[in-house]
């Protein structure tokens, strides 16, 4: 028997118009901000792109068509909450206050995000590479606080396609079965790689998945910056009053490529990626702001040039950093390091052909 998926909620339609019923109602500077950090990051994923181009990043996750759903759920922690992004969250970080200079640094193989000397004053982790591996991490983290009655929760970030991995059922059914105040935050961008969503579940969503674990699912419209912020705050507040995890599907959809090593043009189509271009996150918030706050040309104007400002003097401060050595790789692997890798580090230093 299939089970019935739950409705697609938004507060601002792809044409603009506005649902009342579901608006947060956010302050003009509120709704401004979640805008300015969407051009921001966009400003941003198109130099990344440029910069792999010119060699001079590594291998680089385009965010471009998810800039709403990063930019909403992040803007609904508090600074109490714990926050763990995934290798395509860029904006996570810039709306979780990270400034945009240290994302640079670490896609230039020079930092790791976090500032580790004082890892409390920003609860959000480094990013993980292998696909769901850190959600059970937050599940842990979200039981933790809880033992030690901390008024937090955790917000986890996924793509759809982790929830094939078993990290994430795992981390679902201890969620569940120990109440832990941990949000499940997947954005469902429709592609794993060169894999559709179809081919990832035979589930009619995502969010209907909990129901299995029980708890929760929410779809909500990950083009709607409004929309994912309201969903995740009701499901932070939740958490933190003890009503335990919620699932949130933000179905979105990855404009550009997997990575800059990828070729969508091989399994999609141009129709369909033109489709979507359509409903993008960014265009959805400048008509709300048009409509409700009497944005103007000349406010757009104005933000994109401090973007491509901040975005390029970012850039030219990244390029000067040589934050790590090779004796880091040592560090924070431990909290008590062990005689092996003591052994290791000493044959480092003791190497005259290391760089150091």
């Amino acid at each position: 028997m299939a089970i019935q998926a739950p409705n697609l909620t938004r507060v601002v339609d792809p044409d603009g118009t506005v649902n009342e019923r579901t608006d947060p109602e956010l302050s003009e500077s509120e709704v401004t901000d979640l805008y300015r950090l969407q051009v921001l990051a966009r400003t941003f994923d198109e130099k990344a792109v440029k910069l792999h181009r010119q060699g001079r990043i590594g291998t680089y996750a385009p965010l471009q068509g998810q800039e709403a759903a990063q930019v909403g759920a992040t803007y609904a922690l508090s600074e109490s909450d714990y926050c763990f992004p995934t290798y395509r969250d860029h904006a996570m970080y810039l709306t979780r206050g990270l400034d945009l200079e240290e994302v640079l640094v670490y896609l230039l193989g020079e930092g790791n995000y976090v500032d580790r000397e004082n890892p409390d004053e920003l609860r959000t982790f480094p990013p993980t590479i292998p696909i769901a591996t850190q959600v059970p991490h937050a599940v842990g983290t979200g039981m933790a606080a809880d033992y030690k009655g901390d008024d937090a929760a955790t917000l986890v970030s996924f793509g759809d396609g982790a929830t094939s991995e078993g990290d994430f059922h795992e981390g679902m059914n201890f969620a569940g079965v120990f109440d832990a105040p941990t949000v499940f935050f997947c954005q469902n961008n429709q592609w794993a790689i060169s894999v559709p969503r179809e081919r990832q579940t035979a589930s009619a969503t995502i969010a209907q998945k909990a129901q299995a674990y029980g708890f929760e699912g929410v779809r909500v419209d990950g083009n709607d910056v409004l929309a994912v912020y309201s969903a995740v705050k009701d499901a932070l507040d939740a958490a933190k009053d003890g009503e335990g995890p919620r699932l949130i599907e933000a179905v979105t959809y990855r404009q550009g490529a997997h990575t800059t090593t990828d070729d969508p043009s091989k399994y999609r189509d141009d129709d369909e990626v033109e489709e979507w271009r359509k409903k993008d996150p960014l265009e959805r918030t400048r008509e709300y702001l048009e409509d409700t706050h009497d944005w103007s040309d000349d406010d757009e104007e104005e933000l994109r040039e401090w973007a491509e400002q901040r975005v390029a003097e970012a850039v030219v401060n990244a390029e000067e950093r040589t934050g790590l050595s090779v004796d880091d790789i040592f560090e924070h692997v431990y909290a008590k390091t062990p005689d092996s890798l003591r052994r290791q580090r000493q044959q480092v230093v003791d190497d005259p052909e290391v760089e150091r």
